[in-house]
């Protein structure tokens, strides 16, 4: 029976080989014609999946990789000739005489299988060896993998006619060059320049014959001739069998095969890195940032219909990205927040860059080493987390800046910047004054009825002096003038998003004119959020969507693009700006924001004092922004900005909300602002905010 059946299998290969168009006839080919055909029409311009790069700023030094199968798809002139000799030497000695099916080979396949029992030879060419891993990369379902994969008679007799029909198509060194970037190599390598780079730290260019050889070796059988975990007898058998090959077809002279294969195999390995916490040495604090682009990239419907599609086209699309981070804003930021020497703190210390009219993030650093070995943490803060719940410090992978799933962090006061704009934007000067009493009564919010943080805020007070002191019962008769529900769509407009369920329902139409609290910051934001929307005071009014990139290019190396709701195909890497509050009304706002700072107005009065009165003497130029602290000190923030950048910095526990940082740290995210825009900053021209106009000021 096993003669009876290898014969069968053997005679079917036959006849397909001497006699294609009966066997597809022959074997119920008509039933799957169309299939085929499908197939064949994706072989003529299938790529195989290939890693994405993620560059420096330089776009020069490569960060991490992005990949399921490491691969960087090469031309065949960028690779050396003694590699394409050795591939055909290795696994297809007849590849430039044959027309995608070798009758000679079926017909070895035949008396080999008849003597074995079974199927020790399967005939397959370099073609046909392309077509199955060609339809096992474009496979977009298990069963298509299975079925281009499977020991079975009529898939054979699929991928000749395939094999057949590509080689009209596709010339030898068209069907060789993919073929080299589809093989797998093992340890991770698929195609030509993984397996020289993972083997021999080099390009396929500049392979020896030595090198080719092992590496074409290697294609049969990855594991049984590995010459990394083997003693290398194997493989060093393995490769010298190609050398006689490459000799045999002229490829090497009889001396130089002899030598070659008296060279020990020298292997000089290389370990590509694979996603964020790949990323070493000294950007190796960039991990935060990297972990925000993969979130950012999930979001944009430009690479597919859902976050698996789009993380799918990441980690095979071949892109080339680079990054907008500046290093020496991140150099600063680091510094500034104690992200290399202050890690073993409960309390997150985190601060986000932004770019006034670009969006583009130019810094991420927080306190702790992005890292998934959560071995050393301590336990969790949280008393409801329970005793095997790790803490998120000194290691963690959480986005405590932004950019993922968690809801941030209480904001304080730094919300008050939305109802002032909102007023601002609805026609309401800059003088606009109230009597702002200690406690204040709202008939609007029935009854509530909230507190200054000390008398020393009471008495009359505009625009300038209530955010200059951060006056909450200003703030509440302004946001009942405007309405709340004004400045909670304004902040949405400026990329802010609720997260928590009391925060969505808060939001919500129904609830939204009656949240009084709103201006108070009582709802959670990540420090990404704020700086961008600060980012767009800065930018008078313009608001661009938060972004990671300065490029990204796909594997042909034209720009990555997405289509607008209009159908105009843009860059995905641009920025995405609109006008969403008019620009004197940002102006104003901004007038009045450099009132927190100690910084002077160029048309109002500050009232005397302001709550972060040191920013402007330590940024030594224009710089406007705003305290913000939660009841009983649980978090504190601080948000400003400069013509050029808003940063946003905030110290909590993200394990624990009820664990209060105190007034004793509230300077922290002042000083890490302030220091970090003096220190980015540092060298360039002192740019001025452009004033209000007279109308708005009132």
């Amino acid at each position: 029976m096993p003669l009876l059946r290898a014969g069968l299998i053997a005679g079917i290969v036959v006849a397909a080989a001497l006699y294609p168009m009966a066997a597809v006839t022959g074997l119920g080919a008509k039933a799957t014609a169309h299939a085929v055909q499908q197939k064949t029409n994706i072989l003529k311009t299938a790529l195989p999946a290939e890693t994405s790069y993620v560059y420096a700023p330089d776009g020069k030094t490569v960060l991490t990789m992005f990949y399921e199968e490491y691969r960087q798809y090469t031309k065949i002139e960028n690779m050396s000739p003694n590699i394409q000799q050795a591939i055909v030497a290795a696994e297809d000695n007849r590849f430039y005489q044959h027309h995608g099916v070798d009758p000679k080979g079926v017909a070895r396949a035949f008396v080999s299988n008849a003597r074995s029992g079974g199927v020790s030879q399967g005939a397959s060419t370099l073609t046909m060896q392309y077509v199955r891993m060609a339809l096992r990369d474009s496979a977009s379902t298990p069963k298509e993998v299975q079925e281009a994969t499977q020991q079975t008679s009529l898939r054979k007799v699929k991928e000749m006619r395939m094999a057949l029909d590509i080689e009209k198509h596709l010339t030898k060194e068209q069907i060789l060059e993919r073929y080299l970037n589809s093989a797998y190599f093992g340890h991770r390598a698929y195609g030509i320049y993984a397996a020289s780079q993972i083997f021999f730290s080099k390009t396929p260019a500049t392979l020896s014959p030595v090198e080719a050889a092992t590496l074409a070796g290697l294609v049969k059988s990855p594991s049984e001739y590995d010459p990394i975990t083997s003693d290398q007898k194997d493989a060093t058998g393995r490769r010298n069998y190609v050398l006689d090959n490459m000799a045999r077809l002229g490829y090497l002279s009889p001396d130089a095969a002899a030598t070659a294969k008296g060279q020990p195999i020298k292997l000089k390995l290389t370990d590509p890195p694979n996603d964020c916490a790949a990323i070493d040495g000294a950007h190796r604090s960039w991990g935060f940032y990297c972990d925000y682009l993969k979130n950012w990239w999930s979001a944009q419907s430009a690479f597919g219909e859902n976050r698996l599609e789009r993380m799918d086209k990441l980690r095979r699309g071949g892109y080339r990205i680079v990054l907008a981070l500046d290093p020496k804003t991140q150099a600063a930021a680091e510094k500034n927040v104690g992200a290399k020497d202050n890690t073993g703190s409960p309390f997150a210390n985190g601060i986000v860059v932004a770019e006034p009219g670009t969006g583009r993030i130019k810094a991420m650093a927080v306190n702790r080493n992005y890292s998934l070995d959560l071995a050393e943490n301590p336990n969790s803060s949280n008393p409801e987390a329970g005793p095997k719940v790790k803490a998120n410090y000194p290691n963690t992978v959480a986005p405590l800046l932004g950019g993922g799933t968690l809801p941030g962090y209480q904001a304080g006061s730094t919300f008050k910047m939305f109802p002032m704009l909102a007023a601002l934007n609805a026609g309401m000067p800059l003088s606009t004054a109230y009597d702002s009493p200690y406690r204040y009564q709202s008939a609007v919010y029935d009854g509530w009825a909230p507190s200054n943080a000390s008398g020393a805020m009471t008495g009359r007070q505009t625009m300038w002096s209530g955010f200059g002191k951060s006056v909450n019962t200003y703030f509440v008769q302004l946001e009942e003038k405007v309405g709340a529900d004004a400045g909670v769509r304004l902040a949405e407009q400026l990329g802010l998003r609720w997260r928590t369920d009391v925060d969505k329902e808060q939001a919500s139409p129904a609830k939204a004119k009656k949240w009084g609290a709103f201006t108070l910051g009582v709802s959670d934001a990540t420090p990404l959020e704020m700086a961008n929307a600060y980012a767009t005071v800065a930018a008078d009014g313009r608001y661009c969507e938060a972004i990671p990139v300065n490029a990204i290019m796909n594997r042909d190396g034209t720009p990555a693009t997405w289509s607008t709701p209009g159908g105009v195909q843009r860059e995905v890497a641009k920025p995405r700006c609109r006008q969403v509050v008019n620009a004197d009304a940002a102006r104003a706002a901004t007038d009045a924001a450099r009132c927190p700072t100690g910084d002077t107005p160029a048309k109002g009065s500050c009232g005397g004092w302001s709550t972060a009165d040191s920013v402007r003497k330590t940024v030594g130029r224009p710089v406007a922004g705003k305290t913000g602290t939660t009841d009983s000190t649980r978090s504190a923030w601080f948000v400003g900005y400069t013509p050029e950048l808003a940063a946003a910095s905030f110290i909590a526990d993200p394990d624990n909300p009820f664990n209060a940082v105190g007034d004793g740290q509230s300077q922290i995210p002042v000083n890490a602002v302030a220091q970090t825009l003096r220190d980015a900053l540092k060298g360039q021209p002192t740019r001025q905010f452009t004033p209000p106009s007279d109308q708005i000021v009132g």
